[in-house]
Parts: structure tokens; C-alpha cells; sequence
């Protein structure tokens, strides 16, 4: 039998309950209250972090966070589910981007954070503290934003210890998506990576485009989520057979050298996004004053994972991210590849990955 209390501050569950509630986090010059759904099981096990939210205008995990406390039943439950819909509120309720609308800056770009930095390096802290440290595994996630089309992907950083990397590939691969897309190293300020260098077997899961929050998406995400719990041993197999999957590492991103209209040449439909060479044309940008056209092609070979469907851009902004087949006898030549820059679509990487 599980014995041991779940508690996220002063919030408790007793095993075989399901409590939830708001903690709040002391940001500096103002506070957060975030949500937050504790689900003890009866039966030991591993504890699992759920995370969504942290960026805003990322309408389906959060949907499909809030549909899964809703769902899971303490007596079904082997260990410990913590589930988090809304990790920034000021980003989630204020700005419905992906920086803050407090401080401008992006959560998932400060993981672990900084008890003592600015509201975001705060809030970072605070989650890390509260919610991640302590876990067994963490899964935080995300999808295209109001103005990015995207292919669904798991990622994950390898960190160099075979014992986290097989556990986490293994959970990577165990959400039902075909694409996974590794890190090559634990390093920079997304979630998944400051956890798994402090042990925990995280993953990053893209699912949606678009912001968009449809019935079928959080439906195809609930059941991810469903399928990984199930291979965690948090709910009972099942007895379906992992889906075959897709390894892929970053190959390049292009990003924006001038203020202007985006006219992209590769198709808004995610799904059939396409293979690129280096050198390809990837798209226009059209200065609306004089008509300037600044011409974007493609700085590696690789898939389009990640494309900018919005109209104006400026300097810095993302347009597109690369990635090409994994081949482990790449894996000591890490600088060989070009991380995709900023953009929420390419949170496996960082500006150096």
C-alpha cells in the first residue's frame, strides 16, 4: 500500500485521495496562483509531474491537462500525479504569448530558474521547488502557438547516464506519436532540460498547431497522456503495443533579418510539411513600405517541423525549424548542428542546445 502524503505546500492528499487546489507563488513585485490537482494512488509507484501552460496562447495542453485530473481516479492509481494546467498565468491569462506579459521574458527559456531573479526566474524557481524536484518523471506540455504551424513530436535531452536516457527514450516513445526528436545535450533553460539534470526523466510533448483548442487534438493528447501513464505503470496495461517511432535530431532553424510580411513557400498544413535542402527557398519577407523583398532559404537539410504562420515578423522571429534523422555515430559531433533559435515551436532546443 502507498502510505505517504502528496503535498504541494500546505495542499495535501492522503493516498487514495484526489485534492485540488491554488498555491501561491511569491513572484517579487507580485504573486501567481497556480492551479493545481493532486492524485495520490493507492498502490506505490513513481511520481509524475504534469505541466501545461507555460507558454501562453497554447490553448490544447492545457485542455488536455485539465481533461486528464478530471479523469484520473485515486483507486486506479499506482504512486503519485501532479497536474498543473497553468504554469504562468500572467503569460496564460495576460499575454497569450510566449513571454510574460510582467517582465517579457520566456519561461522556458530560465528553467530552473532564480528564487531571487525577476518574476519569471521566480515563478521558475518556484515550480521547480514545489513541483518538479522530487519527481520521477516530468512531462510538460506544450503545442504550435496562435501563429505556428507544427508537427507533433515528443523531445528529450540525452544527458550521457544509460539508465535515465533508456528510461526516458522509452517514455518518449510511449505517447503513441511516430516523431521524436532527441537534444544531444541536457543544457539550456527549457523545463525538460534542467530536469533531466537533476535526474529526472522529462520529456517535452508537442501536439496542435495554431493555439488551436479542438475536440479531436485534446481528445489525440488526453489519450498520450493515458498511453504513458499506462507504460509508467501509474495505470494498468492495457495490453497495446508501443507505436513504432521516428528518431530525429535538430539540423537548423532560420530566423527572421528583417521587419516585414512573412510569405512562407512550404504548405501551413503540418502534416504534410516537407524535406528541405540546404539552400532552398523557405519564404519572402516583404517590407510593406517600399516593397523590399528579403529572400529566406534554408540553412541545413532537414524536415520542417516548425513554421511561422503569422503575417509580420521582425528580426529574431523564428521562421522555421529543421531536424534530420538521428544517427548515433553523430553523437559525439554535437557542434556539428545548428539549434533552431527562440521560437515555442522548437522548445527541445535552445539557442545553444
Amino acid at each position: 500500500m502507498n502510505d505517504a502524503t502528496l503535498a504541494v505546500g500546505s495542499l495535501q492528499a492522503q493516498p487514495g485521495t484526489k485534492v485540488r487546489g491554488t498555491r501561491q507563488a511569491d513572484l517579487g513585485t507580485l504573486t501567481a496562483d497556480i492551479p493545481v490537482t493532486l492524485v495520490n494512488g493507492t498502490r506505490p509507484g513513481p511520481r509524475v509531474v504534469i505541466t501545461a501552460g507555460v507558454h501562453g496562447g497554447e490553448f490544447t495542453p492545457i485542455e488536455a491537462a485539465a481533461r486528464l485530473a478530471d479523469l484520473l481516479e485515486p483507486g486506479e492509481v499506482s504512486g503519485q500525479v501532479i497536474i498543473c494546467p497553468v504554469a504562468n498565468p500572467p503569460a496564460v491569462y495576460q499575454g497569450r504569448l510566449n513571454v510574460s506579459p510582467v517582465d517579457g521574458v520566456n519561461l522556458n527559456r530560465v528553467f530552473p530558474g532564480d528564487p531571487d531573479g525577476g518574476p519569471t526566474e521566480r515563478l521558475a524557481a518556484w515550480l521547480f521547488t514545489h513541483l518538479v524536484d522530487g519527481a520521477d518523471v516530468y512531462i510538460d506540455l506544450h503545442c504550435g502557438g496562435i501563429d505556428q504551424v507544427l508537427r507533433d513530436f515528443v523531445g528529450y535531452r540525452l544527458t550521457g547516464d544509460p539508465d535515465l536516457d533508456k528510461a526516458t527514450a522509452e517514455l518518449a516513445g510511449s505517447f503513441g506519436i511516430e516523431d521524436v526528436i532527441l537534444g544531444l545535450t541536457p543544457e539550456g533553460g527549457n523545463s525538460h532540460a534542467a530536469a533531466a539534470r537533476r535526474g529526472v526523466s522529462a520529456v517535452l510533448v508537442e501536439v496542435g498547431q495554431l493555439g488551436r483548442r479542438d475536440e479531436a487534438t485534446a481528445l489525440r493528447r488526453v489519450d498520450g497522456l493515458l498511453k504513458a501513464l499506462r507504460h509508467l505503470g501509474v495505470l494498468d496495461q492495457d495490453g497495446s503495443a508501443p507505436a513504432p517511432i521516428r528518431e530525429w535530431v535538430w539540423s537548423g532553424g532560420a530566423t527572421a533579418e528583417a521587419t516585414g510580411l512573412w510569405y512562407p513557400e512550404f504548405s501551413f498544413d503540418a502534416d504534410v510539411i516537407g524535406e528541405v535542402a540546404e539552400g532552398d527557398l523557405l519564404g519572402r519577407i516583404i517590407d510593406p513600405t517600399d516593397g523590399t523583398e528579403h529572400t529566406v532559404h534554408a540553412p541545413a537539410d532537414g524536415r520542417i517541423f516548425y513554421g511561422m504562420h503569422g503575417l509580420t515578423v521582425a528580426p529574431g522571429k523564428e521562421l522555421a525549424a529543421l531536424a534530420v534523422p538521428w544517427n548515433p555515430d553523430t553523437a559525439a559531433r554535437a557542434d556539428t548542428f545548428q539549434a533552431p533559435g527562440m521560437g515555442a515551436g522548437s522548445d527541445e532546443a535552445d539557442p545553444r542546445p
